[in-house]
Order: C-alpha cells, then sequence, then structure tokens
C-alpha cells in the first residue's frame, strides 16, 4: 500500500509503497478515507520525537476491508467506520471498567513517539474493533474524522465544569480551540470569548459560536476585554495553544481563584512561577484526549443534526498532495484543518 512515511525532522513526508498491515485477532483493517492533519503531528516532527519509517495521522474514519477473527459477525466487509487511534487489550482492570484511556497495554496509532504504531497517512491502518464506532451512512468521512479533536475538545470543556451560562475565555482558534468554543455554546455557556492572532480563525471562530473574538496581535490584555464585553471576568481560561510560555500566560490573566484548563499540548521544557499561581489561588486543569464515551456523544450530535463543525475542515487534499500541504503548515497558515481524503 502507498502511505506518507515520516524519515526526519527537516525532510518532507515520503510518499512510498509500504507492507499492507494485518487488522489482528481483535482488530479491523479500514481503507482511510479521510485523515486530519493535526498540530500534534507537527510539533512531534519539529521536535524529532518520532522514528524515522513511521506513519502519522491518528484523526481518521474509513472502510472496513479487513476483519479480524475474534470479530467476525460483528463488523463485515464495506462498514463504515470512526476509530480511537490506539489499541488496547480490553482484559486490564482499566479496560474491564470501560476506562480504555487508562489501559495498562495501551499501544497509541500515528507514530508521534518510539514504539507507537502506524497511523493513517495512508490507504491503508489496522485499528482495534473495540475502540471503533460504527458510523452512519450519511455521514461524510471528513466530518467523521473530526469526531477525535471535537473529542479533544468536549474533554476539555467537562474537565472545567462550567455552571450554566458560565463564561469562558479560550486562547487560541486552533482546532482544539475551536472544538471547546463549538462545545461551550452548545452547553450553554454565557459568554464564549475567544483571542486569536490569525484572521482566517477569527472568522472561524465566529462562525463556531464565539460570542466575542479578541484579535491577540492588537489587544495585550485579553481579560480586560473580556470583561469590557461580558461585564466580568471568565470563570475558566482554556490554554489550546500548546507553546512555551503560554501556561504562565494563563496563570497572569487569570482572575483570583479561577481556572486555567490546559489543551494544548506543548511538546518542549517550560516553566511556571508557582509564587503567583499560590497567590492567585488559581486551578490548574491539565486534560489528555478523550474517551470513547466523548466519542460516541460526539458523533451521535454529529448524526442528530446538533452539531456542524464543517466549516473548521479549510481544504481537503489527497494523500499524494500530503507532504507538500504538509510543509505549508510549517508555517504560519491561515488554515485551520486540513483533512486528506481518498
Amino acid at each position: 500500500m502507498k502511505a506518507a512515511v515520516y524519515r526526519g525532522s527537516h525532510v518532507p513526508l515520503s510518499i512510498e509503497e509500504v507492507p499492507t498491515p494485518e487488522p489482528g485477532e481483535h482488530g479491523l483493517l479500514l481503507r482511510v478515507r479521510a485523515c486530519g492533519v493535526c498540530g500534534s503531528d507537527l510539533h512531534a516532527i519539529q521536535h524529532g520525537l518520532p522514528e524515522p519509517g513511521g506513519i502519522l495521522g491518528h484523526e481518521f474514519a474509513g472502510e472496513v476491508a479487513g476483519v479480524g477473527a475474534g470479530v467476525e459477525g460483528e463488523w463485515s466487509l464495506g462498514d463504515r467506520a470512526f476509530s480511537l487511534p490506539q489499541v488496547t487489550c480490553g482484559a486490564c482492570p482499566a479496560c474491564l471498567r470501560g476506562d480504555s484511556e487508562a489501559c495498562a497495554h495501551i499501544r497509541p496509532l500515528g507514530a508521534l513517539r518510539p514504539g507507537d504504531l502506524p497511523g493513517a497517512y495512508a490507504e491503508l491502518v489496522a485499528v482495534s474493533a473495540r475502540d471503533s464506532l460504527r458510523l452512519p451512512a450519511d455521514l461524510d468521512y471528513g466530518l467523521a474524522a473530526l469526531i477525535e479533536p471535537l473529542s479533544t475538545g468536549l474533554k476539555a470543556f467537562r474537565a472545567a465544569q462550567l455552571p450554566p451560562r458560565g463564561s469562558a475565555l479560550v486562547i487560541g482558534a486552533g482546532p482544539i480551540g475551536l472544538a471547546i468554543t463549538h462545545w461551550a455554546r452548545f452547553f450553554g455557556a454565557g459568554h464564549v470569548v475567544v483571542s486569536e492572532r490569525a484572521n482566517g480563525r477569527m472568522k472561524l471562530a465566529n462562525a463556531l459560536g464565539a460570542t466575542h473574538v479578541i484579535d491577540a496581535d492588537r489587544i495585550g490584555d485579553p481579560v480586560a476585554e473580556f470583561e469590557r464585553v461580558a461585564g466580568r471576568a471568565p470563570d475558566v481560561v482554556f490554554e489550546a495553544v500548546g507553546v512555551p510560555g503560554m501556561i504562565q500566560r494563563c496563570i497572569e490573566i487569570a482572575p483570583r481563584r479561577g481556572l486555567v484548563v490546559v489543551a494544548g499540548v506543548c511538546m518542549e521544557a517550560d516553566e511556571i512561577q508557582p509564587l503567583l499561581a499560590i497567590l492567585k489561588e488559581i486551578r490548574l486543569s491539565f486534560v489528555l484526549g478523550y474517551s470513547i464515551d466523548d466519542c460516541r456523544f460526539t458523533l451521535e450530535m454529529m448524526r442528530a443534526g446538533r452539531i456542524d463543525p464543517g466549516a473548521m475542515i479549510t481544504v481537503r487534499v489527497s494523500l499524494d498532495e500530503l507532504p507538500e500541504a504538509f510543509e505549508a503548515l510549517k508555517r504560519p497558515t491561515h488554515q485551520c484543518k486540513v483533512m486528506v481524503t481518498a
């Protein structure tokens, strides 16, 4: 099969012929129909984290092209599926209580770190049947691939335990910041203010539910601007950028006894000033990923037409076009979600 292979942090992804994976006894083989490019892929490559020869891509949906012997009868060739980017054991205490995120033997897909399984920048990807959800026939594969970043935003939003009509300041309007914004409005937040630098992403924040958007290059104090438009300080500040210095910046701007939810993935060493956080009695909450129930809820809301995240997809490219598109994303861009489709 054909795949976009990582060969080094300073060279483009390489379109190569690689061995076709096997589904495994309790797995599925998916023909990838859509796979989103995640900022984590870009950050990992910039810091040389993947192993050369790895295949990235962890936001995907596809069509069942192979069924493991242990799941025959549960899945059929041609079924449409979304899969979490992980293979879990199904037998450890965490799996048995339904907490697959904490599986003792979990193996992530997407090659972000040494030892990870191959991801979906490929024609085919092997996944776990127990970590997969069946898709309705009328759901676009590109939208289905958005289940992953939307579920990440859902878990981050839930971590805030925002009260009805509560208020949120979202720092960053990339896919995760936009997902948090979308869910905050979905669940009835009164004020959802987004701070962003890129003009295109500011427009997307408005389209996806922000009550006000701050031009971060023009306004240096987002909380003062928040208070101007909302009449109060935010209940929670979401950090959705993931670069060094942003956690400290959120501590600085958060109100006294405020909550900072860290959803951005920073892959570099960072530092904070604990004294300031102590003096303000700031609460920091770090979130990782999502559960299959988060994904199931996101899918159900898509199926019911309750959420419409399609504006997040700003361009669709083929697998052959991915290396060039990926290189372009390493520089400042107006793009939000680049979707590889087949």
